[in-house]
């Protein structure tokens, strides 16, 4: 079980290298488009839109590698001073009745969107913004993919620790024989 949690959080890994990359390339983009339009008197719709793209491609793309890593917001009143077991808990609890469902109703609800889109090949609808707006909204199921796929790990791994009664090392891998 533990060798499927490992191949399942690898991809989220993967797409967090990504987005790390893309954060780069939105920051070079955002100070072009301040360059260009502030210095020059020259800017071009697709410019703009290309950071909105990017920005959103970081947080829909990234969303699995966050939780991954333990990186989402959470009332950590309780929580960080757990013991393993209620952590195992909460999360169980999490991922049954809020994650899954969430990524679930988002993914079904946004698919037949996404499949219109690349039917007509959407584009964008200011004159001279981006040609494939089809890519753009693909990132919500991208999104429900990876944040279900890390679910699924977390949930795996709260149950093996409630299993093992010890901490397998949720998210992150720490306590995990190698």
């Amino acid at each position: 079980m533990l060798f499927l949690v490992r191949q399942l959080e690898r991809i989220n890994e993967m797409l967090g290298q990504i987005t790390a990359v893309l954060a780069i390339l939105l920051v070079l983009n955002v100070f072009l488009v301040v360059v260009l339009r502030y210095a020059f008197g020259y800017g071009e719709i697709w410019m703009q839109e290309l950071y909105v793209w990017i920005h959103a491609a970081i947080f829909l793309a990234g969303a699995g590698y966050t939780l991954r890593h333990d990186g989402h917001v959470r009332i950590d009143l309780f929580y960080a001073s757990a013991r393993a077991r209620y952590r195992a808990w909460v999360n169980i609890l999490g991922c049954l009745f809020l994650g899954l469902p969430l990524v679930y109703v988002l993914g079904t609800r946004a698919w037949p969107m996404v499949v219109r889109s690349w039917q007509t090949l959407e584009k964008s609808a200011e004159a001279g913004g981006m040609p494939a707006l089809y890519i753009f909204k693909s990132l919500i199921i991208v999104f429900a993919v990876c944040l279900g796929i890390q679910l699924v790990a977390l949930l795996v791994r709260s149950v093996m620790t409630l299993v093992c009664e010890t901490d397998i090392g949720h998210r992150t891998g720490e306590g995990e024989a190698s």
